[in-house]
């Protein structure tokens, strides 16, 4: 499949489906093959972890644990 910068622009939702379906869609520029929109495999996408930051280790700075109460009465009036 072919198609122009303009109607990827235009279609581009319809051009990734067409990916999604196994087709791969060459977008040209004034008649110039610019780029290839090729589909992805199921083992070619990378596996990410569920979060995406993963485990977060917070270090202890001895701080006490304050209420959300506690925490609300501190910051009222902070920022006005």
């Amino acid at each position: 499949m072919e198609t122009t910068a303009r109607e990827f622009n235009q279609k581009s939702s319809q051009i990734l489906a067409a990916a999604a379906r196994g087709e791969t869609i060459t977008v040209t520029k004034n008649g110039v093959p610019v780029a290839r929109v090729v589909p992805i495999k199921a083992d070619e996408i990378p596996p990410y972890p569920a979060d995406p930051m993963g485990e977060i280790a917070l270090p202890d700075l001895g701080l006490p644990d304050l209420t959300d109460d506690e925490i609300e009465d501190t910051l009222k009036g902070m920022g006005s």
